[in-house]
């Protein structure tokens, strides 16, 4: 079945600086929407992607890291915070911006799955770094903003 690809707003749009509203009810509009952000996600070869990111500043995110599990987090709160570290980090509102950004190395998320139950998901590496990054995203808040060493292109880093 195919899924509208959605336009991902950029810089300077006010969307992306909104304190998203809570998701009151799953029905079939969200769950649309929940397809057509990870459809739109993937189209643009991202491993996350936030609501605001496409015009609609509720909390929700779909986050696929290994391209083998998606996670559809509606409502997430990060619940667990472990440990800091530095990695590059970009973003599909902020194309070809990346930089350096601390976050913790391993979260506990609590989050609402498709079809209304409560989850969990502990995460380290590059999982727990996207849902810190699009968890930031429901709040307003964006990487440029506490990123060191913002540059245009991703830097190698061996």
């Amino acid at each position: 079945m195919f899924m509208p690809v959605m336009e991902i707003k950029k810089m300077g749009e006010p969307v992306l600086k909104e304190i998203c509203a809570p998701v009151e009810r799953i029905d079939k509009k969200i769950k649309h929407l929940l397809d057509d952000m990870a459809e739109t996600m993937y189209a643009n070869e991202g491993v996350g992607l936030a609501a605001p990111q496409v015009g609609v500043p509720i909390r929700m995110a779909v986050i696929n890291v290994d391209k083998k599990k998606l996670y559809e987090l509606i409502n997430p709160v990060i619940v667990e915070r472990e440990g800091a570290v530095v990695d590059q980090e970009g973003c599909l509102s902020f194309p070809g911006l990346f930089g350096d950004v601390e976050r913790a190395e391993k979260v506990r998320v609590e989050y609402i799955n498709r079809y209304g139950k409560k989850r969990f998901v502990e995460a380290e590496g590059l999982l727990a770094r996207c849902l810190q990054h699009e968890i930031d995203h429901l709040d307003g808040k964006l990487f440029i903003e506490i990123a060191q060493n913002l540059s245009e292109g991703r830097r190698d880093r061996s």
